[in-house]
């Protein structure tokens, strides 16, 4: 497996994604455009960067300071813990409530309470364990 937010490994995350109907298909219809960028806590800049149109991941690779719409950040032992089992509603909750999941940009409370949003956000963690 390439290293976490490697270039390679968010190429397969970019796959991943427009392979999975309820991620790139769901996002697709509320036509969502959208630069997600994934790394660790306590990091300057994020590692890994996914940009995404009209609900279709169409560029990924390493961040080279691209404007956000979403900064998602971790540690790695969480990280791993969420590839490994997904994330549901509760366990999205708790990370966020202990500060393990870091949004240090995008806005959490609007996206958690937009059913359009949130099932396909839970389902991005199942799809990154795929990778």
């Amino acid at each position: 497996m390439a290293e976490l937010f490697s270039p390679e490994w968010m190429q397969a995350y970019k796959d991943q994604w427009n392979a999975e109907p309820e991620l790139a298909d769901a996002l697709a219809k509320i036509n969502f455009n959208s630069a997600i960028a994934y790394g660790f806590k306590r990091e300057d800049k994020p590692k890994g960067i996914l940009i995404v149109k009209e609900g279709r991941a169409v560029e990924a690779g390493i961040y080279k300071g691209q404007e956000l719409n979403w900064d998602l950040r971790a540690d790695l032992k969480d990280w791993e813990k969420w590839l490994k089992n997904g994330l549901n509603m509760m366990s999205l909750s708790a990370a966020y409530m202990q500060s393990k999941l870091k949004f240090a940009v995008g806005d959490y409370g609007a996206m958690i309470k937009d059913p359009r949003m949130v099932g396909p956000f839970l389902k991005s963690f199942a799809v990154m364990g795929r990778v």
